[in-house]
């Protein structure tokens, strides 16, 4: 990929770091300063009258954290329960949270130059939780906006 660079181009102020995740074959990126922890989720309690995209809550080494599986924000079909799911934990306000997806990759340090507004085109689900995109060789990274996720959450539990 042409627009990942290397950790000696460090000195680039144009560019970010972005952990790079899969959520049913599409590539989404979030920054990677609101990044705190990549982990398995394990025993996720459900909770009553939470709304559909909230799987529940999970004890994260001695943290409750809220668990939003990704798949169901996004209006997509489960993945297939058999194959292991990860979770990417940020904190926003004070509250902890999980977003559940398929599969994390690498980290990438992307030059600005590739990134663009949400395309028009680009699916109206993605575009509600996205900052934006970037365009690498033969694929399209979408910019996960996490104040987004987390405000669908608030309007979600608001209901």
């Amino acid at each position: 990929m042409t627009a990942v660079t290397s950790p000696e181009q460090g000195s680039d102020q144009s560019a970010q770091e972005y952990i790079t995740v899969m959520i049913a074959d599409q590539l989404f990126g979030l920054p990677i300063l609101e990044v705190q922890d990549v982990f398995m989720p394990e025993a996720i309690t459900e909770v009553p009258l939470a709304s559909q995209d909230v799987a529940g809550v999970l004890n994260l080494r001695g943290r409750i954290v809220t668990a939003i599986d990704m798949r169901k924000r996004l209006g997509l079909p489960p993945l297939e329960d058999d194959k292991a799911r990860m979770a990417v934990g940020i904190e926003c306000n004070g509250e902890s949270y999980g977003l559940i997806i398929d599969t994390v990759g690498e980290v990438h340090r992307l030059s600005h130059d590739t990134f663009e507004a949400n395309p028009a085109n680009l699916d109206p689900r993605w575009a509600a939780i996205s900052a934006g995109v970037h365009r690498l060789d033969g694929s399209l990274m979408v910019v996960v906006d996490v104040e987004k996720v987390l405000a669908q959450e608030e309007t979600s539990i608001a209901a």
